[in-house]
């Protein structure tokens, strides 16, 4: 049987917080952002950049920069 670290545990407890809050994308809901704004790479881009600041708080949108 395969084990796995402790830091992969910790990684895949956070991958399911983050999950459970909403902040991870699936498929669908991809193409539905993509459709609602009219498959316009312009547009699609400027919805992400609205919604950024309210999904990373502003320290772990500095990190993004990097």
């Amino acid at each position: 049987m395969k084990q796995i670290t402790n830091k992969e545990y910790e990684e895949w407890q956070k991958y399911k917080e983050e999950k459970a809050k909403g902040h991870i994308l699936m498929p669908d809901t991809l193409r539905f952002i993509c459709a609602a704004n009219d498959y316009d790479p312009t547009k699609i881009g400027q919805h992400f950049l609205e919604v950024l600041p309210k999904v990373c708080p502003p320290e772990e949108e500095h990190k993004l920069r990097l």
